[in-house]
């Protein structure tokens, strides 16, 4: 009776091990590079994507009274977009959870939510006049919770003011929020 049950505790892992990678699934945008000036190209920006972008600036622009429009152009468009690119690099799958697992046993090469907080700060990342990034992080030390992204903020404001700019959590899909919005994940700025 012993072995029965332990087959059926086999069979039930095996299969739930089979729906779960079923549910797998590889992430590619094809046409998405960033070109010699340092901006993300897409052959088309679909609806979706222009309406993140147009609501993260306005979001941006709200974080104090001397944002420099540009600037805030700059950091929505690439936040939204230049995840399409990391994710092409990454050699993207999704769910992130899944992911992280096979760039743990070396099957891709990037994708770790540490990775993609670094690589997006190289990004967007340029030297501005009216706003200024952060590293955060939720959960530190703890292994199996903690997460980083990147946090823009006015020039000058801290952390706790700035917006949540977090490609991780949704497998290259931009999630954004106010720091201190963001129901998931409490924020805190890194620091050595």
């Amino acid at each position: 009776m012993r072995n029965n049950t332990k087959k059926t505790v086999y069979l039930l892992l095996a299969s739930l091990a089979m729906i779960f990678l079923s549910a797998c699934s590889s992430i590619h945008y094809d046409g998405a590079y960033v070109n010699n000036k340092g901006s993300t190209v897409v052959p088309a920006i679909n609806p979706a994507d222009e309406k993140k972008i147009n609501d993260l600036y306005q979001a941006i622009m709200s974080l104090g009274p001397n944002i420099i429009p540009s600037e805030a152009r700059f950091v929505a468009r690439e936040a939204v977009l230049y995840p399409k690119v990391l994710a092409n690099r990454y050699q993207l799958t999704s769910p992130p959870l899944y992911h992280n697992v096979l760039v743990n046993y070396g099957y891709r090469p990037r994708g770790l939510c540490y990775q993609w907080t670094h690589d997006m700060a190289e990004q967007i990342n340029r030297p501005m006049k009216s706003l200024q990034f952060y590293h955060g992080v939720a959960f530190r030390r703890n292994y199996w919770r903690e997460h980083n992204t990147l946090v823009v903020t006015a020039k000058g404001q801290p952390f706790e003011t700035g917006i949540v700019l977090d490609p991780w959590r949704h497998s290259g899909t931009l999630f954004w929020s106010r720091v201190k919005d963001d129901k998931k994940y409490p924020w805190v700025q890194f620091t050595n």
